[in-house]
């Protein structure tokens, strides 16, 4: 059984930083893709940065690129979401996931909350 389970979420003052980690078991996971995406209230799942098992390249979505940084390690299984400078607007419940040519799964999500 696939399991994705976040932690490092809380509340924070404008300008400070968090760090997500993202703990994966029953899966290869050195052979998926691994994201982190967030869900606003009232609003729609949206993208925020995607690492790839292959080549490494990392993607970021434009409102938190250069502020945030995603890094895995293979060994211990694990994604991190590093979130520097954060803004009122990044208050979210943030999800990983982990992608390949078969199912995805998701985590359960971690609350972030940034206080102005």
């Amino acid at each position: 059984q696939v399991q994705l389970v976040e932690s490092g979420g809380g509340l924070v003052q404008a300008g400070g930083s968090l760090r997500l980690s993202c703990a994966a078991t029953g899966l290869t996971f050195s052979e998926y893709d691994m994201g982190w995406y967030r869900q606003a209230p009232g609003k729609e799942r949206k993208f925020v940065a995607r690492i790839y098992w292959s080549s490494g390249i990392r993607y970021y979505a434009d409102p938190v690129r250069g502020r945030f940084t995603i890094s895995r390690d293979n060994a211990e299984n694990t994604v991190f979401l590093q979130m520097d400078n954060l803004k009122p607007e990044d208050t979210a419940i943030y999800y990983c996931n982990a992608a390949s040519t078969g199912p995805n799964y998701w985590g359960q999500g971690t609350q972030v909350t940034v206080s102005s």
